[in-house]
């Protein structure tokens, strides 16, 4: 009797089933009278069998035909010849099923000796020893491929964990081809637009941070590239193979906040029917983007300064802690020292998050970068909308270049986007798509006439051209006679603008997010905060 352990080597040695099968084979010749290895399985349809492949003395192989189709008896008497076997001492000399020779067609001829192994849930599967024509087989024969039975068996598993990891990574290669295509790029961690250029001195600092470990701190106007930002970080450190997660904050309902961060148990709360990791398990050995981090509740803030500090989370309705490997990045276009002054932010979460600020320019600051981000958005819109993708000439970029840009890189990507579709990909028309840019285009503050251009702000928190002792906050007269109103007041009154606009509508083409360009659920966020209630812009009588 041979010994398996070469065998339980050689299933260990080699996952794919076909090298394995043509290693037994060889192996075994000289050890048994044999003639051929075939591996079959029944379908578990029940209603075919498929012979996987078949290996003779000298290691060739050969796949067998099928599948081939059964009636419901063949199938049966198959499948039961399969499970009994007649590889050993007791089932010795019970012959096949009669199919069993008419599907083996053109297949080595010669007694048959079945050794049932494990298939896969709901299947069967067998080894088939093919030995020479002549009298019954020895005893020892009999008892020596029985022996088989093992090694086989976890060959079989090996395959069929290997065809299930291979699946899931064309499913996963599918998804990640179809994110792709909806972002409009070619690859998850493209080159930063900039790096050369505005966002220098920004890369500079990411270079640095991005080895270790600490929290960053993202702060820039809305649109102004955070996430593009915090993905590079992610891409330069050790974490790189792991996850990279983003999750806006402000996108979350109060009383889920918990949920989706730190987990929920089952039976937490109604609604709660199996247990859920969050975003902090999720993200295990990676890197979490907290988006707008600024509209997380307080209570919420104190858990997630436990994160920060011991690594620890605890799910909803659960009593254990569970210990976490993750990297938080916080991004916000909110002035979070003044919310800390304010005490709607905590100070202590602020001293841990804030340990390696990036301040990112807005686009206005770097308007150097403005063409070659214009040749990617071209690119990528053309892909979008199946168009060929026009050139940018000197006037076009002029006219980028002395716009305003509110919106920041984001509101660029759509002029761009209605440029090439009104240029239908002959020519981009940037003029018709940054005069509906300004139609539309929120109008940040009038000067002291209450027309002229609306006044900016630069990196800093201050209206270009004037000192910073010429400013003053929290709605103060400035040296100039600018009136500038705190924040949260300009955004209120912007807000329920867009409502009455929208006649109280939130969602939809004609909502006030619509107008506002910002996620519906990021609008309601920060009504709630607001204490804006879009009931009241609604028209007397309606629904």
């Amino acid at each position: 009797m041979p010994d398996t352990h070469e065998l339980w080597r050689h299933a260990s040695l080699h996952l794919d089933l076909e090298t394995f099968v043509a290693q037994a084979a060889t192996w075994l010749q000289g050890r048994l009278p044999l003639r051929r290895l075939e591996v079959w399985r029944l379908r578990r349809d029940g209603r075919a069998v498929v012979a996987v492949m078949a290996g003779d003395g000298a290691g060739a192989l050969a796949h067998a035909a099928g599948p081939h189709a059964l009636d419901a008896a063949q199938a049966a008497a198959l499948a039961a010849w399969f499970a009994a076997g007649n590889a050993a001492p007791e089932t010795a000399g019970r012959p096949p099923p009669p199919c069993l020779a008419a599907l083996r067609t053109g297949l080595a001829d010669g007694a048959v000796l079945a050794v049932p192994v494990p298939g896969e849930p709901g299947a069967s599967a067998a080894l088939l020893v093919v030995l020479p024509p002549g009298p019954e087989p020895a005893a020892d024969t009999v008892t020596a491929c029985a022996e088989l039975r093992g090694p086989f068996a976890a060959a079989l598993e090996n395959d069929r964990r290997l065809r299930e990891l291979n699946a899931l990574r064309r499913a996963a290669e599918a998804d990640r081809s179809s994110l792709l295509t909806r972002l409009g790029r070619s690859r998850l961690d493209e080159a930063v637009v900039g790096a050369d250029g505005g966002l220098a001195p920004v890369m500079q600092r990411v270079e640095m941070v991005a080895g270790s470990d600490l929290p960053v701190l993202i702060l820039g106007e809305t649109g102004s590239g955070k996430e593009v930002v915090a993905r590079a970080v992610h891409a330069r450190s050790r974490r790189a193979a792991g996850p990279f997660t983003r999750v806006n904050c402000g996108a979350i309902a109060p009383e889920l906040v918990d949920s989706e961060l730190f987990g929920h148990e089952k039976g937490a709360f109604t609604g709660a029917v199996a247990r859920r990791r969050g975003w902090f398990e999720q993200s295990d050995r990676g890197t979490l983007l907290l988006d707008e981090v600024g509209d997380l509740p307080k209570a919420a803030q104190v858990r997630l300064l436990r994160v920060l500090q011991d690594g620890l989370v605890t799910r909803v309705g659960g009593e254990e802690p569970v210990g976490v490997d993750v990297r938080v990045i916080a991004a916000t276009n909110a002035d979070l020292p003044s919310m800390v002054q304010r005490g709607a932010f905590r100070a202590d979460l602020w001293y841990r998050l804030a340990v390696f600020p990036l301040v990112l320019p807005p686009l206005r600051e770097r308007t150097q970068d403005i063409p070659q981000l214009v040749a990617m958005l071209v690119q990528r819109a053309s892909r979008h909308f199946g168009l060929r993708p026009p050139a940018a000439t000197a006037t076009d970029l002029a006219l980028l270049a002395s716009y305003d840009w509110p919106g920041n890189v984001r509101e660029l990507g759509s002029v761009i986007d209605r440029a090439v579709i009104l240029g239908g990909g002959r020519r981009l028309e940037v003029a018709k798509a940054l005069g509906t840019a300004g139609a539309q285009g929120p109008a940040l503050s009038a000067g002291p006439t209450g027309g002229g251009a609306p006044a900016t702000t630069g990196s800093e928190g201050i209206a270009p051209g004037l000192a910073p002792a010429q400013v003053t906050l929290a709605g103060q007269v400035g040296a100039h006679g600018q009136v500038i109103a705190p924040l949260d007041e300009a955004m209120a009154r912007h807000i329920r603008a867009a409502l009455a606009a929208a006649q109280g509508r939130i969602e939809g083409p004609f909502g006030a997010a619509k107008l506002l360009r910002i996620n519906p659920h990021t609008l309601r966020a920060r009504m709630r905060k607001l204490g804006i209630d879009w009931k009241s812009f609604r028209p007397a009588g309606a629904g």
